[in-house]
């Protein structure tokens, strides 16, 4: 739902914030290439491919940029079917029918779980999980499996893990952007003080408040935790989960700080939240991903000077960095799927399209210096110094019953949550009895 939304918001911005993937590591690209040529020759010639997935517009066209490459190399001819906002209702009926698209980009992992257990995916080839192997790391390539067995790879990201600012509301209050979570705090109480909200919450779009949660927790409890508690392997009555919520807190938990206080914020949507900073300049800061970007530019503020961001502060040991992301599987077992694949998977494919607006890679040999512009390849940057840390989000991690449903789960706790952030152990018991459920 978010990313749908998301997606179509970033498609035309020019300056759309990518980044590169995780840290490098002395294993080196694959250099055998994504679809085996012989003498030249282009050995999917006269194979036709479907690829299906959720973008439109310029994401669309871009996207098609980087199947003309693979066509071009291959001599495959591939067509490009959009799933709409709710890519489970177009595969549905398709999976049922029998005539699944050959490649399907799906919006999250928990879909590749679905689909395997309904047996509607093919298992990787060997070529294609050597790819994976060359330029992931294991992180990764668990994204894309299921039961032992890797159905995906992970070709598209959005970097969540940001603070967006007004550089006027920072100079006019005398503050820097903050580093660590004491100092953001400290920051904001400084920026109330001169008369200014320090921050947009987008309470209405419960997505935003477990992006909020997950860079918390990411930082206080440290990656092992976040991926115990993304698998309900430990309660969210946990220790953890309350020091999470009571750093929340800190800053929820101060009317001056919201814009609007909480009644206001909860009657906040995204994007309506970064047009408070932006647009109407009733806040100094509002947390969430790259697409932030393009709002700030439609409400008049020119990204890098009006609006700028900063990394999510460190609030304990571990530099927060989260991903959202898109997952590529087949649907049939075919070489040219297979190749396709291998394509998106490697270095070659991932420079490609990194080079065009609205991406970012998760592929770990794909280069910073192939981005459009020096915003996106300072972005690029943070993902490789978290190196091993990145996590994925955790909210798409679970059932969408707890972590992906308007009013429902995890969404509507965390909205009340908002309401009264003094209730931490209410909010623990609630999302423990809504993860009991969900996890079934």
């Amino acid at each position: 739902m978010r990313k749908g939304r998301a997606a179509a918001i970033l498609a035309g911005l020019a300056l759309a914030v990518a980044a590169c993937g995780n840290a490098p590591t002395t294993s080196q690209p694959s250099d055998a290439p994504a679809a085996t040529e012989d003498g030249g020759a282009k050995t999917l010639e006269g194979v036709t491919l479907e690829v299906a997935a959720k973008w439109t517009g310029e994401e669309q066209k871009n996207f098609e940029q980087v199947l003309k490459a693979f066509s071009d190399k291959t001599g495959a001819k591939v067509t490009y079917a959009s799933t709409g906002e709710d890519t489970g209702a177009y595969l549905g009926p398709r999976i049922q029918g029998g005539s699944p698209p050959d490649v399907a980009i799906l919006p999250q992992p928990g879909l590749v779980q679905q689909y395997a257990q309904q047996g509607a995916l093919k298992p990787l080839t060997e070529d294609v999980t050597k790819e994976i192997d060359a330029n992931y790391t294991d992180y990764w390539k668990e994204l894309g499996s299921a039961d032992g067995q890797v159905y995906g790879v992970l070709i598209k990201a959005a970097h969540k893990s940001l603070v967006w600012y007004r550089a006027d509301a920072f100079e006019e209050a005398g503050v820097q952007p903050p580093t660590t979570w004491d100092e953001l705090v400290t920051a904001a109480q400084t920026i109330a003080d001169s008369g200014t909200a320090p921050f947009s919450f987008c309470g209405a779009s419960g997505w935003t408040l477990t992006d909020l949660f997950e860079n918390v927790y990411l930082s206080t409890a440290g990656p092992e935790k976040y991926d115990q508690l993304s698998k309900h392997e430990i309660p969210w009555t946990d220790p953890s989960v309350t020091e999470a919520l009571e750093k929340i807190a800190q800053i929820a938990g101060k009317k001056e700080f919201v814009a609007g206080g909480s009644s206001g914020a909860l009657q906040t949507d995204f994007p309506t939240c970064v047009t408070k900073v932006y647009g109407e300049k009733d806040a100094a800061m509002v947390i969430e991903a790259d697409f932030v970007a393009v709002t700030a530019e439609e409400s008049g503020a020119k990204v890098g000077e009006q609006a700028k961001y900063f990394p999510f502060p460190k609030v304990g040991d571990t530099t927060p960095v989260v991903l959202g992301g898109d997952v590529a599987v087949a649907m049939k077992d075919s070489p040219g799927a297979m190749a396709l694949l291998q394509f998106l998977a490697s270095k070659e494919g991932g420079e490609i399209w990194a080079k065009l607006p609205g991406y970012l890679s998760p592929n770990r040999n794909v280069s910073p210096d192939n981005y459009p512009n020096e915003m996106t390849k300072q972005l690029g940057q943070t993902i490789v110094s978290a190196g091993e840390s990145v996590r994925y989000d955790m909210s798409d991690l679970a059932p969408s019953a707890f972590g992906g449903t308007d009013g429902k789960g995890q969404w509507k706790v965390l909205q009340d949550f908002l309401r009264d952030p003094s209730d931490v152990k209410g909010a623990q018991e609630a999302l423990e009895a809504e993860a009991e459920k969900a996890w079934k």
